[in-house]
């Protein structure tokens, strides 16, 4: 398969989409783990060339067991939101207070006649806890925390945390809303897994709107992905329009030149190691190429999944010398010019069955990503 190259606000964003992970699978993978060299030669499979562009790739090492796909990469921190989903299509869009007080589009993108919109509990939105949870009080006075799911807002402290807080407040607040579940009633933290709906004629698809607002990145958490298409196509729209989190600026000023063609950027993803993920984490990796004709210092730049959780940071100090390529794995080992190690205790980081990876610059503006 090939990457479609699409410039989002100056910047090189590719997306990866794929039928099933078994057409990925299907390719012969990389070698197992750092015996390979970061940056001196290639996986023999799941190699992607972009077409016009450099080489690209996401897939899968080889698994030589003989049973099903096993090490789902799993979260592990506080609140590391286990939820999947997705939606969206056509629409207007709506003013948003962003968290400065600037006002901000908020798309309210949504097909006509939604599917299960007609369906769920409605309930009193009392207050928004963040740009992805919400909190409700039901008919009989009880209150539930609730999950959007199909999607990820930025977590405290993190850029656009507080303009994704304000554009679900916007929209939902002190509002009444239909909410609608998927295979899973609740997450680990007792919270309702729901898609949220608010208004009628036809009404908005609130987790749709924020994601391609650009106030939240589009996340499969299986069982629940009903909506999983529907959502990444309203992220792809975000992308093309440079919206919200994606713009070039959106966390400050970049500390990159993209016009000059010196960024960074993410030339394949392994992530689905050999056997259990879980058990071998170094069978996974992201190799990142320096993008121009000179080096480039990643002192305070991170590599992060789709989830609230993986975040890596990378050393101070460290460069990508001019043409090379470096390799951030998984699991542990000692760091090398071309060779990383996340260091990641527990489990994988990159979901097998669909996830991206973001390279974020020291501001937190989306550099690159790549989407499977």
């Amino acid at each position: 398969m090939l990457f479609p190259w699409r410039m989002t606000g100056g910047r090189a964003v590719r997306s990866v989409l794929m039928a099933t992970a078994v057409l990925v699978s299907a390719c012969s993978g990389a070698s197992n783990g750092p015996a390979e060299p970061s940056g001196l030669s290639s996986p023999t499979g799941g190699v992607v060339s972009t077409a016009g562009g450099p080489a690209g790739a996401v897939g899968s090492a080889p698994d030589t067991s003989s049973g099903p796909a096993s090490g789902e990469a799993s979260t592990t921190t506080a609140e590391a939101d286990t939820v999947p989903g997705s939606s969206t299509t056509v629409g207007t869009g709506a003013p948003s207070v962003g968290g400065d007080g600037t006002t901000a589009p908020v798309s309210t993108t949504l097909a006509p006649n939604v599917p299960g919109s007609e369906v769920g509990q409605t309930a009193l939105v009392v207050s928004v806890v963040d740009g992805d949870t919400l909190r409700v009080r039901f008919d009989d006075g009880t209150e539930e925390k609730v999950r959007l799911i199909g999607m990820d807002a930025p977590e405290v402290g993190e850029c656009y945390h507080d303009r994704a807080a304000a554009a679900l407040r916007n929209l939902v607040g002190d509002r009444l809303v239909t909410m609608v579940p998927d295979q899973s009633d609740r997450d680990r933290y007792g919270r309702l897994l729901r898609y949220v709906f608010v208004g009628e004629d036809p009404p908005v698809f609130v987790n749709g709107a924020l994601v391609e607002g650009g106030y939240a990145v589009s996340r499969r958490y299986d069982p629940d992905t009903s909506r999983q298409a529907e959502l990444e196509e309203a992220q792809q729209r975000a992308r093309d329009r440079s919206a919200g989190l994606w713009a070039p600026d959106a966390c400050g000023a970049p500390v990159s030149d993209p016009s000059a063609g010196g960024e960074p950027r993410i030339e394949r993803v392994i992530y689905d190691a050999p056997g259990n993920d879980n058990l071998n984490l170094n069978g996974e990796w992201v190799e990142i190429a320096a993008g121009g004709p000179e080096s480039v210092d990643l002192t305070g730049w991170v590599l992060k999944d789709a989830s609230a959780s993986h975040r890596y940071r990378f050393p101070p100090g460290f460069t990508i010398g001019a043409g090379e390529t470096i390799r951030v794995y998984t699991g542990c080992g000692t760091d090398t010019a071309v060779e990383l190690y996340w260091c990641n205790q527990g489990s994988a980081v990159w979901n097998n069955s669909g996830d991206t990876a973001f390279l974020l610059d020291p501001a937190g503006n989306i550099v690159d990503s790549v989407t499977w």
